[in-house]
C-alpha cells in the first residue's frame, strides 16, 4: 500500500512539475516576443517583427496545453490547499502570458507599418517604457517560478512606475501631434505601442497577484496588512 501511495504522490509531483516547465517555456517565449517587438521598432527591423508574429502561434499552443493539463490534473488528482492553488494559479498565469504574447504580436504588426514610414524621432520613449516593462515581466516570471511572494509584492507595487511613464509618453506624443499635424499617423501608432506595453505591465502584476495567492491563500489586493503600499 505504501508503494502505491508513493507512486501516486510521485506521479502528482511529476504533473505539477510539468506544468511549471510549460509555464517557464511560455514565459520565456513571450518575454522574448516583448523584447523583440520593441527592438523591431528601435532598429526598424521588419523581419524581426515578422518573427514575433510567428512566435504567437507557439504561445497560443502552449497556453492551450497548460489549460488542458491543469484541468486534467484537477479531474484526476483532486488537489487540495496549496496544490489546488498552484494548479489554478498555473491556469491564470498561462492566460496572462498568452495575452502578453498577443500584445507583443500587436506591437510587432504595428512596427511593420511604422517602419514603412519616414523615420521620425519618436522611438526613444517607447524604448524606455519597453525596457521598464521587460524588467517587470522578467521579475514576475522569476517570482512565479520560485513561488516568491515577497518579490511578487515588490513588482506589484512598482507597477505605478509603468503607469507614470505611459502618461508621460502620452503627453509627449500629444505635443508632437499638436506641433506638427503631419506626425499624427505615426504618433497614433506609437501611442498604440505604448498602450500595449502598459497593458503588458498590467498582466505582469496579475501574475504577481496569482503568485501571492498561491503562497498565502488570499488575494493580494484584499490583504489588509498591505494597505497603503500601493494606490488602488
Amino acid at each position: 500500500m505504501q508503494k502505491l501511495v508513493d507512486h501516486i504522490v510521485s506521479g502528482y509531483d511529476d504533473d505539477l512539475n510539468q506544468l511549471t516547465t510549460m509555464l517557464s517555456e511560455l514565459g520565456g517565449l513571450v518575454e522574448t516576443m516583448t523584447a523583440d517587438s520593441v527592438r523591431s521598432i528601435k532598429k526598424r527591423d521588419s523581419d524581426l517583427a515578422e518573427k514575433v508574429v510567428e512566435m504567437d502561434k507557439r504561445a497560443n499552443l502552449l497556453q492551450e496545453q497548460i489549460d488542458e493539463d491543469a484541468l486534467r490534473l484537477m479531474a484526476l488528482r483532486h488537489p487540495m490547499a496549496t496544490d489546488l492553488r498552484r494548479t489554478i494559479g498555473a491556469i491564470r498565469c498561462a492566460n496572462d502570458l498568452e495575452r502578453v504574447g498577443d500584445l507583443a504580436e500587436g506591437i510587432a504588426r504595428r512596427a511593420i507599418s511604422i517602419n514603412k514610414e519616414d523615420k521620425i524621432d519618436l522611438a526613444k520613449g517607447v524604448s524606455r517604457i519597453g525596457k521598464l516593462v521587460k524588467t517587470q515581466l522578467s521579475g514576475a516570471l522569476d517570482a512565479l517560478l520560485r513561488e516568491d511572494a515577497e518579490k511578487a509584492l515588490q513588482i506589484w507595487i512598482a507597477d505605478e512606475d509603468v503607469d507614470e511613464m505611459y502618461n508621460a509618453i502620452f503627453r509627449e506624443l500629444l505635443t508632437y501631434m499638436m506641433g506638427d499635424p503631419r506626425t499624427i499617423t505615426a504618433c497614433a501608432s506609437f501611442l498604440f505601442v505604448a498602450k500595449n506595453l502598459e497593458r503588458i505591465g498590467d498582466h505582469a502584476t496579475n501574475i504577481c497577484e496569482s503568485v501571492y495567492f498561491t503562497v498565502h491563500g488570499k488575494q493580494l489586493v484584499n490583504d489588509a496588512s498591505l494597505e497603503g503600499q500601493r494606490s488602488l
